[in-house]
């Protein structure tokens, strides 16, 4: 069911809980590990570049995992995941700043910190290689500027990857300074999910940024379907993930990182 101010009734709770949640206090200094080297290393060993997600569960999520996100998190890499995405929203997603911690001292690629970040001092949290953006949840009332705040990630050592869902919201994350750009299968307003929305939006981006199609993706045919518009790398939760289910992590990585070896 969608709100009044035209998001799913699931988006605004996530978002009033953002709005209430501070900062970590000190200010955060990363010692980043580089996304596009990772992207690069992946295409160079013959690989797809995944971004792999570390999400206990999430509001279109039927059923949780409760597996050790550790031991979650080194499956996808020796699944071959070029990086790594992980929750640290609590209150709908089951992350933490603490599982970031752990999960990025137990492995060598670049650890994506995935949440809702509206504020400045919502950056000083944990230390991650990239910090997610979202268009759509910044520039309104109440909440900071896409451009100060990729500025004032960049400052404190993050990578920034920069989520739109469409072409308008492409042009401004591009407009404000974003190299790395998200596009999100998933409409906010809806919660559904339509695979044509990256090739759409995509078409925005000049061929300098990094595309990175997110949502959605969950055989080696979306994977082709995603690579031929353009994206070079993709951001897989829920079809590595396998909520409610127990299936080997490792290799629903490795189906879809090996996914262009198979045609």
């Amino acid at each position: 069911m969608e709100s009044d101010a035209g998001l799913a009734q699931e988006v605004e709770s996530i978002l009033a809980a953002a709005r209430e949640r501070g900062g970590g206090g000190e200010r955060v200094a990363v010692d980043a590990r580089s996304l596009t080297d990772a992207f690069a290393a992946a295409e160079a060993d013959g690989r797809v570049p995944i971004i792999a997600e570390v999400k206990p569960t999430s509001p279109t999520a039927d059923g949780e995992r409760t597996d050790d996100p550790v031991e979650l998190a080194e499956q996808m890499v020796a699944g071959g995941a070029a990086a790594l995405s992980v929750l640290t929203e609590p209150d709908h997603f089951g992350g933490s700043a603490k599982t970031l911690e752990r999960v990025r001292e137990a492995v060598d690629v670049p650890v994506l910190r995935k949440d809702f970040v509206l504020y400045e001092e919502q950056l000083d949290v944990v230390e991650a290689d990239v910090l997610l953006l979202i268009v759509r949840f910044l520039d309104e009332d109440g909440t900071d500027d896409l451009e100060d705040l990729l500025s004032a990630a960049r400052e404190r050592g993050f990578q920034v990857l920069v989520e739109a869902h469409t072409a308008e919201e492409v042009e401004r994350a591009v407009d404000a300074g974003a190299d790395v750009v998200g596009v999100n299968n998933r409409d906010l307003a809806k919660l559904e999910v339509d695979l044509e929305t990256f090739p759409r939006a995509a078409t925005a981006a000049p061929d300098s940024v990094t595309l990175i199609a997110e949502s959605g993706i969950g055989t080696p045919e979306d994977v082709a379907q995603m690579r031929a518009a353009g994206a070079d790398a993709l951001l897989v939760g829920s079809a590595i993930m396998d909520h409610g289910g127990d299936s080997d992590v490792a290799e629903n990585t490795r189906r879809l990182t090996d996914a262009e070896t198979q045609t």
